[in-house]
């Protein structure tokens, strides 16, 4: 099963005290001024929390042959040292703080929530609030539990249900305190990965893996959405985050804006030969962006040149990351571009960044990113601000701590946090906010 994985290919705790779900108390809204541009950061529970053994990632790291480099085990331990990442994010200069909420905590069986999960999430946010941040919060970044990939996940429409009764739930007893959220984390990228000249060899690993953890949890089926057929979970993915969006927005009186993120590269065509660039975007854009939100959360990390049928390899000569993809600052304003060609709704920067060991090229992207940017908003595109990823170096999902994306490195003994030189370069810009004369919304 184990297979050699390009970056498109990777991108793709324990229970606590728990308890059947009461009837929620009156929400007393708390209102925190938003600032008029979000300068921050990203980041993703299963990624930095660790033990999130409920998942079904968990269980797919122990499966013997593995798809994973190595296990995710206690992550940058940021379950028990959130307090310090926010304040770390906080004294960069961050006005903003993106984080996920784990399915997999909050409802390890379906129907029992954990109010101990709710309560360390509540403090996770009162943490972002209390540094005069304003928090991001993502209901559902990749992971599941294991108990929703083996009923099937989001390959079968009537399991929809569950995912919007765990975001009412956790709406209800959090909404209190945030006033934007996103429901899925790159729902597209399943379409978009089809598109890798290995997918069909990763298809049937991923089908294999699927089976095996079928077989592990005793089950018939089970349907980790990281590795099952896009043109299945879909079009019900999209219906889960239009009934999700229904819910957050009725439980919090409408307060709540509420978006999703896209996984969105620089699709080109190739310097020669037919494209395929519009029937990729068909794919995976263009359903996505005729859905119902109230912003676009944009996250682009390079490009790919797209042949007739297939993407194209990475051109020679060209500087790349540590995924083997262009390391090209420009193609982040192409993509706001793009997005803004399809759609009027705001757009929320929610990833940028790169994999690399030299920090000097972060900087270099970071700097020459921000110009393009600039010039989209002096354009006119309603662009809400910038979120980078990563705060810290964390797990990245088959290629274990391998590939370094956080601005803040962490020691995978001691877990000590040391900013990079391009946490204090992007602290800097975003003290100083906009440059003068574009404004802040």
């Amino acid at each position: 099963m184990s297979v050699e994985l390009d970056r498109r290919a990777i991108l793709l705790g324990a229970t606590a005290a728990t308890i059947a779900a009461a009837a929620p108390a009156a929400a007393k809204v708390k209102t925190q001024r938003r600032p008029g541009f979000l300068w921050g950061t990203s980041g993703a529970a299963y990624q930095v929390e660790g033990n999130n053994v409920g998942s079904d990632i968990w269980l797919l790291e122990h499966l013997k042959p593995s798809l994973f480099k190595e296990v995710s085990g206690d992550a940058a331990d940021t379950y028990h040292r959130y307090a310090e990442d926010i304040a770390l994010a906080a004294s960069l200069g961050f006005n903003t703080h993106r984080f996920s909420i784990e399915w997999s905590r909050v409802e390890p069986e379906p129907g029992q929530y954990s109010l101990a999960a709710i309560a360390y999430y509540r403090g996770v946010i009162d943490e972002i609030r209390k540094h005069r941040m304003t928090p991001v919060v993502v209901y559902n970044h990749f992971t599941v539990p294991r108990w929703f990939a083996g009923i099937g996940g989001f390959t079968r429409v009537e399991n929809v249900d569950h995912f919007v009764r765990y975001c009412r739930f956790v709406t209800e007893r959090l909404g209190d305190l945030f006033d934007i959220a996103i429901t899925q984390n790159e729902p597209n990228l399943w379409a978009q990965l089809s598109w890798t000249p290995a997918y069909p060899r990763l298809r049937a690993a991923f089908d294999a893996a699927n089976k095996a953890a079928a077989k592990a949890e005793g089950r018939e089926i089970f349907a980790s959405p990281t590795l099952t057929d896009w043109k299945v979970q879909q079009p019900i993915m999209i219906e889960a985050h239009h009934k999700a969006r229904e819910a957050i927005r009725a439980a919090s009186n409408g307060r709540i804006e509420v978006g999703f993120t896209l996984s969105l590269p620089d699709d080109r065509a190739p310097r020669s030969g037919p494209s395929g660039v519009e029937r990729k975007r068909a794919d995976y854009v263009l359903p996505w962006l005729a859905a119902d939100y109230d912003f676009i959360g944009l996250q682009n990390y390079s490009y790919y040149e797209v042949g007739e049928k297939a993407d194209l390899p990475t051109p020679a000569g060209v500087e790349v990351a540590q995924t083997g993809a262009p390391l090209a600052p420009e193609t982040l304003a192409n993509v706001v571009r793009m997005v803004a060609s399809q759609t009027k709704k705001p757009i929320l920067i929610t990833e940028h960044g790169c994999a690399t060991e030299d920090d000097s090229r972060r900087v270099y992207l970071i700097e020459n990113a921000l110009k393009g940017v600039y010039d989209c908003i002096r354009d006119g595109i309603d662009v809400r601000g910038y979120l980078h990823w990563s705060l810290l170096d964390n797990y990245e999902w088959f290629y274990g701590y391998t590939q370094k994306y956080g601005l803040v490195s962490v020691d995978r003994t001691t877990f000590k946090r040391t900013p990079k030189p391009s946490a204090r370069v992007l602290g800097r810009i975003a003290s100083r906010g906009l440059p003068a004369g574009l404004g802040r919304r």
